[in-house]
């Protein structure tokens, strides 16, 4: 047999976890298993035509300059910044900083802010690649509540932050995976409380822009007058994930550290798809293609609610969210839903347990559902076969 050689790895790639839905999205891959599992829009509503024909344009106009190396795109940092202008944040295409996504800059930022044994403050359930970016780096995590009406428990908030924590990262809308957004007032009082204890606040915000009932809000960043909140924005879920291209609002006098720490990563984001997402946004495809996306996940989330109304009602709660991909479940405290796992496969049905998102490992009874994938006639099928491995639990 032969032997391995023996690899004296790092601290952080010793302790990185691996995101636990890749895992799990890996064995669901059967066609035969209705997905409640994933976090993406339905293939039909991605613009693909569409796309492709903006790349097109890219290419004949542009040639050679759209398969180059390249400076950020600067009509794509103007309309990025002119789209946060409408949203109540004052900044200028030069604080744009465009990344490969909100990892990349939840990554970056990370960098930027924590080194092993610092302190970071997340909500107690939250996204994994936030788990990633920061006790995945080896920094001591202090989790904080969140309502699930209002968001994120300021009072808790406001108790971590006198700790003076390095970073702190939350989801303001739509969040992943409980679905809440957060009110207006505790937008406020964040930005608030940032500012009052100087800790440098990560607003992971992927999702605003996929709202399909109630109040739009301004970002936390719109309340930012220390200059104390970082925003991450996407356009992998608005648009199209595969683009895997997104932005930072970021103090002007950090960026030159920011670029440094993202040239050490990959360079720069794809000139080509720069200018292609640019000539999308430039044509004004963005709000027609929202409201159809939009009103499609309403037309989604209401079956996946009616299907939990009919099955659930006496046994479970679960929130329902004014826009995104999530719903957040809890089923009687006795039952685990990582174990009910391979039940759930065995039914042909798939969830994500959300023992995933819990940063302290509890919540062995909530899972998160997602609404945008499964087709219209599908979902009612999915929560029926849900409620059959659930009720072999009760």
């Amino acid at each position: 047999m032969e032997k391995l050689v023996d690899y004296a790895i790092s601290l952080e790639a010793n302790q990185l976890e691996r995101s636990v839905m890749r895992d799990l999205i890996r064995l669901i891959s059967n066609p035969a298993i209705l997905s409640l599992a994933g976090g993406l829009p339905a293939d039909e509503f991605l613009p693909t035509e569409v796309i492709r024909d903006c790349m097109n344009t890219v290419l004949l106009r542009d040639g050679g300059k759209a398969l180059q190396y390249g400076a950020p795109y600067a009509p794509l940092r103007a309309w990025i910044a002119d789209y946060m202008q409408l949203r109540g944040v004052t900044c200028t295409p030069e604080q744009v900083f465009v990344t490969n996504g909100n990892q990349q800059g939840l990554a970056i930022l990370s960098r930027l802010f924590l080194d092993r044994g610092s302190t970071a403050v997340t909500e107690a359930i939250t996204f994994t690649g936030i788990q990633q970016a920061t006790a995945g780096r080896g920094a001591t995590v202090l989790t904080v509540p969140t309502d699930l009406e209002t968001g994120v428990d300021v009072d808790a908030l406001e108790h971590a932050f006198a700790q003076s924590p390095q970073l702190a990262v939350l989801i303001p809308d739509f969040h992943n995976p409980l679905g809440v957004s957060m009110s207006l007032e505790k937008r406020q009082l964040v930005a608030q409380l940032a500012a009052a204890y100087s800790v440098p606040l990560v607003e992971d915000d992927p999702y605003s822009a996929l709202r399909f009932e109630g109040e739009t809000l301004p970002p936390i960043k719109a309340f930012d007058e220390a200059g104390r909140v970082f925003y991450l924005g996407s356009f992998s879920k608005m648009l199209a994930p595969a683009l895997r291209l997104g932005w930072m609002i970021a103090p002007q006098e950090l960026l030159p550290r920011i670029t440094t720490l993202r040239e050490s990563l990959d360079l720069e984001s794809s000139t080509l798809i720069q200018r292609t997402v640019a000539e999308f946004l430039s044509r004004g495809l963005l709000p027609a293609h929202l409201e159809q996306l939009n009103q499609n996940n309403l037309e989604r989330r209401n079956l996946l609610l009616a299907g939990l109304d009919k099955y659930f009602a006496d046994i479970a709660q679960w929130t329902t969210p004014q826009g995104g991909l999530f719903v957040w479940m809890t089923l009687p405290e006795h039952i685990d839903t990582w174990a009910m796992f391979d039940d759930a496969l065995a039914h042909n049905v798939a969830y994500i347990p959300g023992g995933a998102f819990s940063v302290n490992k509890g919540h062995k009874n909530t899972l998160r559902l997602n609404f945008s994938k499964l087709a219209p006639e599908q979902l009612h099928e999915a929560v029926r076969r849900l409620y059959q491995v659930v009720s072999m639990w009760l």
